[in-house]
């Protein structure tokens, strides 16, 4: 249970049933710190590696209970953001809205319980288990968390390695393996620490400087640039979608772009106009002609109906462009409401017209700029590594719209705005970035923002995105890779685990 023949004192208190779930949950809210806007990416290893400590040598069930609160703990701090939307924009009061988002948190970090038990079950105690089985392990229950229930796949481990040298891995293999290697990581420190073994710190350097050696090869290159402009309306979220605002909004946009046409792309935020793309055509027609007099692209985001009248969260391309996009990873509760005949009514946000929405094909040809290929996504959909990597085959940029006014001034945006950052690490490209009031963003090929735009201000950001060419192997291979390599290793260890006779 402990190195050396005493019993430390710290070891009671782990032990102990409200010692050791306090240290768990406390563990979990320490894994958001890791994170945008905190950067304190090595606490990603102190979380993991205070759970280890208290799932050692533990009961299945308590392994289970242990794990849940971690969760519990990371959800609860890393997703309290959800709150602003249900009070502040959703109309809820403050208790109601506390309640629905402690139910949401309890709810979703269910999944902890999962995963302590497959833990407790199946990763048997030893050095292997705990270096490679447990890392096996987290990195299938994060990818599980990216497509259950439709998915939400927040607050990763790996997202917080983005200034680290595991960051070499992304291009590699994605999100998922430098999720991988920190527990890697964390598990060769508490190895270390229990069985005295210095030979640990020789596995961990070999691991931290292939990821920076990976970090210095050059799987894409520039072929050419793009003068690119995107518009941040700074659009207040109470008045967006009322009749009387229609017209402001738009000149607002007009305005902002006037000393912008003849930019190769200009992006507008995600709805920026707030009408039906059907009641918008003498708009759009006019835009379009502007967009081909000056050899612009304009793209924005706007709400269409299709042929059966169903809502879709649409953008569409204008002027020397073309092409339209139809979201297809919708926001549960902001764009469609989960079991709506019992959840309709009780607060305003699952009331608003933009809550009815249906998704788009899976399929859809790419929206082009002159000759050129964009990979779009719209607000939610840049979190899934996978749905921008398939969405168009080796483009020339990558374009997300969002409107994330709805989660105020809390972290939710800059944990939002990493997530994008580390889509463009892993599929090589430049990625324009266009949101109502931030964070608007030119990153490039590295996930590094080459220029910002001040939050909650109106403004423009312009500036030149270079066009890459050539392939990352994550770009090629996605993710299934690391999946069958974490799954064949679990079946690995417990087969090896496996007592004779």
């Amino acid at each position: 249970m402990h190195p050396g023949n005493a019993v430390p004192y710290y070891w009671n208190l782990v032990n102990s049933r409200p010692g050791g779930n306090l240290i768990a949950a406390l563990a979990g809210t320490l894994l958001p710190l890791s994170l945008a806007p905190f950067g304190l990416w090595p606490l990603a290893f102190v979380s993991i590696l205070l759970l280890l400590i208290v799932v050692r040598g533990q009961s299945i069930q308590r392994s289970a209970e242990r794990f849940y609160l971690h969760s519990l703990g990371m959800n609860g701090a890393g997703a309290s953001w959800i709150f602003v939307s249900v009070h502040v924009y959703g109309g809820a009061s403050v208790l109601l809205a506390g309640f629905l988002v402690t139910l949401l948190v309890a709810s979703w970090s269910l999944i902890g319980l999962l995963h302590g038990y497959l833990y407790g079950r199946f990763i048997a105690p030893g050095k292997f288990a705990i270096v490679l089985g447990f890392p096996a392990l987290w990195v299938l229950v994060e990818w599980f968390r990216g497509w259950f229930l439709t998915g939400f796949p927040w607050l990763y481990l790996g997202y917080g390695q983005v200034d680290s040298w595991l960051v070499g891995y992304a291009p590699v293999s994605g999100v998922l393996a430098l999720s991988f290697f920190s527990c890697v990581t964390a598990g060769l420190i508490f190895d270390g620490w229990i069985r005295r073994s210095w030979r640990n710190l020789i596995y961990l350097g070999f691991i931290w400087l292939t990821g920076y050696g990976l970090w210095q090869v050059t799987f894409v290159h520039p072929q050419g640039q793009l003068i690119v402009a995107a518009v941040q309306g700074n659009v207040d979220q109470h008045t967006k979608w009322r009749r009387d605002m229609v017209m402001p909004i738009i000149r607002n946009y007009l305005e902002l772009t006037e000393n912008h046409w003849g930019a190769d792309l200009i992006v507008w935020p995600e709805a920026a106009v707030t009408l039906f793309k059907a009641d918008a055509m003498t708009l759009l027609n006019e835009l379009d002609a502007k967009g081909k007099h000056n050899e612009s692209t304009l793209l924005l985001g706007i709400p269409a109906r299709d042929e059966q009248g169903k809502l879709r969260n649409t953008a569409m391309a204008l002027g020397a462009g073309q092409g339209e996009y139809h979201k297809r990873r919708l926001v549960p509760f902001g764009e469609y409401v989960p079991l709506e005949d019992f959840l309709r009514g009780i607060i305003q946000l699952f009331d608003l017209p933009m809550s009815r929405n249906t998704p788009g094909a899976d399929v859809q040809t790419p929206i082009t700029a002159g000759k050129l290929k964009l990979s779009l996504s719209i607000c939610y959909e840049v979190i899934y590594p996978e749905l921008v990597r398939t969405t168009v085959d080796s483009p020339d940029l990558l374009v997300t719209i969002s409107n994330d006014t709805w989660f105020g001034t809390s972290i939710g945006p800059l944990q939002h705005m990493q997530m994008a950052q580390m889509r463009a690490i892993e599929n090589g490209r430049f990625l324009l970035r266009a949101t109502n009031n931030g964070v608007t963003a030119l990153v490039n090929h590295r996930g590094e923002p080459v220029s910002l735009l001040p939050r909650f201000e109106p403004g423009v950001l312009s500036g030149t995105a270079d066009i890459m060419h050539g392939l990352t192997p994550f770009h090629r291979f996605g993710q299934l890779p690391l999946l069958v390599f974490c799954a064949s290793l679990l079946v690995l260890l417990k087969v090896i685990s496996r007592p004779p006779g």
